[in-house]
């Protein structure tokens, strides 16, 4: 299947910066349009790594923080159901909402060899460098006997150089959204062993 290009690099209206959904409405949207578990986790995972990036690294306040969050939160909303619109069904979705266009552009930025939108602001980097390293090392996880508990940077590196584990994990992109975000791979990696496990 292809993903079709957005074909365009402008989201929401400026009018509309720093609206988001609530938490409840949030969390409807996604039980409503994604009905994979296993979609739902690594969606909930991101948006949890994205709040505490932006609440440790980015030094965000709590609004801040939320729109992070809802960014990873529902960046795949619209993949279950409607795979052949992914992108274009949640960023349509949420322009209708009004929400701010710093989250919708984050989440048409965050494959851009497949969307043709460059990563550029700190929310939109850090949500492409978030989403493939945050599955595979959910795939590593579950495959050691003690889960996260454990895990080193070590391990998650050799699990990444084995083409054939989480093979569906795109290397290519975890290093091109590591060199935009100008952060090391190590240190990317030892955020997600850290944060990761507090999602059940």
């Amino acid at each position: 299947m292809e993903i079709l290009p957005i074909g365009r690099t402008s989201f929401g209206d400026a009018a509309n910066t720093g609206n988001t959904l609530s938490r409840e409405e949030a969390y409807a949207l996604l039980q409503e349009w994604v009905k994979n578990e296993r979609l739902q986790l690594h969606m909930r995972q991101v948006g949890h790594l994205m709040r505490h990036w932006a609440a440790e690294t980015e030094g965000l306040e709590e609004a801040d923080q939320w729109r992070w969050e809802m960014a990873g939160l529902l960046h795949d909303a619209d993949w279950d159901l409607w795979p052949e619109q992914h992108c274009h069904k949640i960023i349509g979705e949420l322009e209708k909402r009004q929400v701010c266009p710093e989250v919708i552009r984050a989440i048409a930025s965050h494959g851009p060899r497949y969307f043709g939108v460059e990563p550029a602001t700190s929310m939109d980097k850090m949500l492409y460098a978030f989403d493939e390293l945050s599955g595979l090392v959910h795939a590593y996880s579950l495959m050691r006997p003690d889960g996260y508990t454990g895990m080193d940077v070590k391990g998650v590196k050799k699990r990444l150089k084995e083409k054939s584990f989480a093979a569906n994990v795109s290397r290519e992109d975890i290093l091109d959204a590591c060199q935009r975000a100008a952060i090391q791979q190590d240190e990317l990696i030892a955020f997600i062993i850290k944060h990761q496990p507090q999602v059940n």
